[in-house]
């Protein structure tokens, strides 16, 4: 490996970590662990397991060795330039319901980027098809016992899997996963419903299939497909209505009760925008089986309700003398659920008023609804001269991870200019919404 491999280079080391106690600095880059050159970080996360620890170092360019001796499973408290220490893999596939082929042009490069990087599954839970694992990758996985691995399955019915992912080689999923589980390796996966595609029973077959593979897979999500504006010469993809919806749960909820007797778990959710759309009550807490798949939108909301409630109630803050006004924007999906938790806060406290506005999506279309999309543009074109009282709040999501700018890369700051408010980030959990609210 050369030294000045720069996807091997150490950009930070974590206060008080074996590395940084044993004098592992940022600028380092490193060569290899207890002999073993690294291909990615899969080897490095499988060979700095141990308790003892030899790195070969190189710093200006010359190489010296670290030993480092910590705690079994510790980490070591490194963070490198390029977080996989390989190139990125880009998806091969041409998925009818994409949503970066959904685009418009203009955006940042990075917003164009399809991966499909097993090596994300395991370290950032993104979701992955396989198809771009060959036999060697999977032997790789097992060996190093990397889990959980999350899967985007869609469909387990082949020549319906290679049509949807225009992909020859997509049909094989049920035997990858199946070498997974026999390993006793777990999963989580997902399926992006698409009408008229893998609804109905091709969505009652792929819940069947996949429900085989339990304990080793642990739970199902079913989400509806995105569908922005920007679709012409792409397949044409169909909106679910109110009584599609209804359809979805009803399948949804057969096979929970199958999968209760089965294996004691609901393991097939469905994400909260199926009941928004079906105007439905979210189900009982003890359905999501510990919340396993939040990131893909599955009991966010009744969560965050719970959180709320509970926050609510222990809240200790006394009535203001002042009435002051605080003001909310949103998906228009989500848009009832949140006022009536503000209505609940209101109640408790009479001193507060809250507007929440539902922010239609002119960015992508108006058929995506969730807050998650929605662009400083489109705030700052819907939300220009409203009453927005003494602070703006908006949820964490619409936000770049780490970051306070939007898709369309207007800043917090820039919404904030433009609307003469301040704006509060608001995180997803229930306290911090009450506190945003009431403080």
């Amino acid at each position: 490996m050369a030294d000045n491999n720069s996807s091997h280079r150490i950009t930070s080391v974590s206060e008080g970590s074996p590395a940084a106690r044993y004098g592992i600095r940022p600028g380092d880059e490193l060569i290899s662990v207890n002999g073993h050159e690294l291909v990615d970080i899969f080897d490095y996360h499988y060979y700095s397991d141990d308790e003892r620890l030899e790195l070969t170092i190189s710093r200006n360019g010359k190489k010296g060795r670290v030993i480092i001796e910590k705690e079994p499973g510790e980490d070591t408290g490194l963070l490198f330039e390029n977080g996989l220490l390989d190139d990125y893999r880009s998806c091969k596939n041409a998925c009818v319901f994409c949503f970066i082929d959904q685009m418009p042009p203009g955006m940042r490069d990075t917003l164009y980027f399809k991966d499909d990087d097993t090596r994300l599954s395991f370290l950032q839970g993104n979701y992955v098809t396989l198809t771009n694992m060959k036999d060697e990758d999977l032997d790789r996985i097992i060996g190093y016992h990397l889990a959980p691995i999350n899967v985007s399955v869609h469909t387990t019915n082949p020549k319906l899997r290679c049509r949807m992912l225009n992909n020859r080689f997509a049909g094989d999923i049920m035997d990858k996963m199946r070498r997974i589980a026999n390993a006793h390796l777990e999963m989580n996966a997902q399926i992006v419903l698409c009408k008229g595609l893998n609804d109905g029973s091709e969505l009652e077959r792929t819940i069947s299939d996949l429900l085989t593979l339990t304990p080793q897979l642990r739970s199902l999500s079913v989400v509806p497909v995105g569908i922005t504006k920007y679709r012409k010469g792409l397949y044409p993809l169909e909106s679910f209505s109110q009584k599609d919806a209804k359809a979805v749960l009803s399948v949804i909820r057969k096979w929970q009760d199958i999968s209760l007797k089965k294996c004691n778990r609901h393991f097939v959710h469905a994400s909260d925008e199926w009941y928004l759309l079906a105007r439905e009550h979210l189900p009982a807490q003890e359905t999501y089986d510990g919340y396993l798949q939040l990131e893909n939108g599955v009991g966010m909301l009744r969560l965050l309700e719970r959180e709320f409630v509970y926050a609510l109630a222990h809240t200790k803050r006394p009535l203001l003398k002042r009435r002051q006004h605080v003001s909310i924007a949103t998906g228009r999906l989500a848009a009832p659920f949140v006022k009536r938790l503000c209505a609940l806060a209101q109640r408790r406290y009479p001193d507060i008023s809250v507007t929440v506005y539902p922010i239609r999506n002119d960015f992508f279309g108006e058929k995506i609804t969730v807050s998650g999309l929605i662009t400083g543009s489109d705030l700052i074109s819907q939300l220009k001269g409203k009453k927005l009282g003494k602070k703006l709040l908006l949820p964490q999501n619409m936000f770049r991870a780490g970051e306070e700018v939007f898709l369309d890369d207007i800043t917090c700051d820039d919404v904030s200019a433009a609307l003469q408010v301040r704006v509060h980030i608001v995180k997803s959990d229930g306290q911090s919404l009450l506190d945003a609210l009431i403080k």
